[in-house]
């Protein structure tokens, strides 16, 4: 139903208060501001002073309009309601994460994709409440050792607990944003190039890391590869065997064997070889550093690589298309950009923020409880055990108030109930964690119920949706329904009104509509040649080009005056500037007699005719019902442009 909300929206604005007062309507009024957003907004073509006077009616009559739906309960009817609802849902993350902070995370984002680091990484495992002794040890004499001018390749053999800093050393190659969890990221973006170790502890332990390197972004390779994979525990000789395969294939490339069918025919990559080898957009930090760095050392679109190895095999990849890191500055990059943050861990930094931003914007008190009798209350309910003990905590017992909402121990429970274990499979969470997430959790909630009166800018869209929606409710029982659905009424009016109902110089037509002007012209060009097989050349674009064949008048056809007049022309294409589609004509029989029209031949008229009495009546007797006075001082100062 969003088209409904939208059909009318371009009548209707959001409420202002606190502000000089333009007009009355009854009861409602209409401020200052909310007029001139609206007018801004939705009359922006129209200049001078006639246009502000000609909005002003135009406006008060479409809240004539919402405030009889208003009155007539159309507000509470349950499709209303559900269509609403379900828009403030889609909303409700825009707002939220812009309370967030993720426009601040997307600009981060948009320096960092600028440019690569090469990262050289030593890892030593220390997880929360174990012994870290041994592992700080260890990270130290690690440090020592490069101080002592170790290459950094020997030291992370050494010292590192990443299993594949036996073979690479501790070279992750170079990495771009996205390309590693957030924190890490965040420590590799502060390293400076050649500069000392950084070390950073996380969940899982000690991180050193070292920046090699930096250099520009490439972009990224669309690419086609062919897998000769290793057998599971391959030998020596089975490596070889492979790597004899390879070449063999190599050589077959180079004598121009077409790459698609044999990486259909032989790759490994079953998912890449289903698509004629052909692998998604590749970018830095997607790939192991030698697969990267073979594709992206190929010079231009078509080239070949030689055979290859990485652990999983041999490898020969094609480029098909570089593609260039678009300008950070483009509405499509940014747009991207955002989607990638939306989907990455820094949601989770964004949550917690976006947390403590509403505890502040909306107040937040904790309630004193006994901590261990809440304790034990949670794990009676959680557990199934009785308490042993009375208690100072029941289900009704308060735990937190958040801008006037107060949080039971009900709503505790069943929070915890369903997060206290964490998402590693590692066990329950601390109480102290799980009693954090609970206020932030709630606080979200809360905001989420709350953020029309929190957020400016979200309740005057949802009150222009809302509007619009009653808007077009009302429209559609008052005027637009009966218009087209009483019979009776139409045949009276055009009975009374024949006179009005006559052909000017007209023509048997076939109107061709298309959604965009390339279509149009393509079917105009070969309608062009054949006009009397119109109908079965038009058949070819299924539904992309829709036709309309009756009797119009010449000012109806498109072009109609570009060429002599005639059966068989076919008119240029005229395209609408306002949405880009585009229509054309073919002339099927002349028709320069007039006369009165019949009712079937008149009926779009009629009902458009009878439609506009309807609405004139109406109008007039909600202006009877909710007399309207105009601050006119006010309006002349608007009109001077003061």
């Amino acid at each position: 139903m969003i088209r409904r909300f939208l059909f009318a929206a371009a009548l209707l604005a959001s409420t202002g208060a606190g502000a000089q007062t333009l007009a009355t309507y009854g009861a409602d009024s209409v401020t200052v501001p909310e007029f001139l957003a609206a007018y801004k907004k939705n009359n922006g073509a129209s200049k001078g002073s006639n246009g502000l006077n000609d909005y002003l009616d135009l406006y008060i009559t479409s809240r004539l309009k919402v405030r009889e739906a208003r009155r007539l309960g159309y507000d509470t009817l349950p499709q209303l309601v559900t269509d609403l609802q379900n828009l403030r849902e889609q909303l409700l993350p825009t707002y939220l994460n812009d309370l967030a902070g993720v426009d601040g995370l997307v600009r981060e984002a948009s320096v960092r994709a600028r440019k690569n680091i090469r990262i050289q990484h030593i890892f030593v495992a220390a997880r929360a409440g174990a012994d870290t002794a041994s592992a700080w040890a260890k990270v130290q004499a690690a440090l020592a050792a490069l101080k002592e001018k170790k290459t950094f390749a020997e030291v992370a053999k050494q010292y590192s607990e990443d299993p594949a800093a036996k073979t690479n050393g501790g070279d992750l190659g170079w990495v771009a944003v996205f390309t590693l969890p957030y924190e890490l990221e965040n420590l590799a973006w502060s390293t400076q190039p050649g500069g000392p170790a950084l070390v950073y502890r996380s969940r899982a332990g000690y991180h050193i890391f070292k920046n090699a390197g930096e250099r520009p972004d490439p972009g990224s390779i669309k690419a086609a590869q062919i897998l000769l994979a290793f057998p599971p525990g391959a030998d020596a000789t089975e490596r070889a065997a492979v790597k004899n395969r390879a070449d063999s294939v190599y050589a077959l490339l180079k004598k121009g064997e077409d790459f698609g069918k044999l990486a259909a025919r032989l790759s490994n990559d079953v998912v890449s070889a289903a698509n004629n080898g052909e692998l998604p957009d590749i970018g830095i930090g997607q790939y192991e550093p030698v697969f990267e760095q073979k594709l992206f050392a190929l010079a231009k679109d078509g080239a070949l690589s030689a055979p290859f190895e990485t652990a999983h095999g041999w490898h020969i990849v094609k480029r098909i298309k570089a593609k260039p890191r678009a300008s950070q500055d483009s509405s499509a990059a940014l747009a991207a950009l955002r989607e990638s943050v939306e989907r990455s861990d820094r949601m989770g930094i964004v949550q917690v923020q976006l947390a403590q931003n509403i505890k502040k914007q909306a107040g937040y008190e904790e309630v004193p409880v006994p901590v261990d009798d809440l304790k034990t209350y949670t794990d009676s309910l959680l557990d199934y055990t009785k308490p042993g003990r009375s208690l100072a905590v029941n289900g009704s017992s308060a735990l937190l108030r958040i801008g006037g909402q107060t949080f039971t121990a009900d709503d505790w429970v069943r929070w915890a109930g369903a997060n206290r274990f964490k998402s590693d499979g590692s066990g329950a969470k601390p109480f102290a964690q799980l009693w954090k997430e609970f206020g932030d959790a709630a606080a979200v909630e809360f905001y989420r119920g709350h953020l029309e009166t929190y957020n400016p800018a979200f309740r005057a869209q949802m009150a222009e949706f809302r509007d619009g929606n009653l808007f077009f409710e009302i429209m559609q029982r008052e005027v637009w329904g009966p218009a087209q659905s009483d019979s009776a009424a139409l045949a009276a009016y055009y009975n009374a009104h024949r006179d009005k109902y006559v052909w000017k110089a007209s023509a048997d037509a076939a109107l061709f509509y298309a959604p965009d002007a390339a279509s149009a012209k393509a079917a105009q060009a070969m309608v062009a040649k054949k006009p009397q097989s119109w109908r079965a050349i038009v058949s070819n674009y299924d539904e992309r080009i829709a036709i309309d064949s009756a009797r119009f008048e010449l000012d109806q056809i498109p072009n109609p005056t570009k060429l002599p007049l005639k059966a068989g022309t076919v008119t240029g294409v005229q395209v609408n500037d306002g949405d880009g589609s585009a229509s054309f004509a073919v002339l099927l029989k002349l028709r320069p007699d007039t006369g009165a029209r019949t009712f079937a031949e008149a009926r779009g008229q009629v009902i458009a005719d009878y439609q506009k009495e309807l609405e004139e009546k109406w109008v007039n007797s909600l202006r009877a019902k909710y007399p309207v006075t105009i601050n006119q001082p006010l309006l002349l100062e608007l009109m001077k442009g003061k």
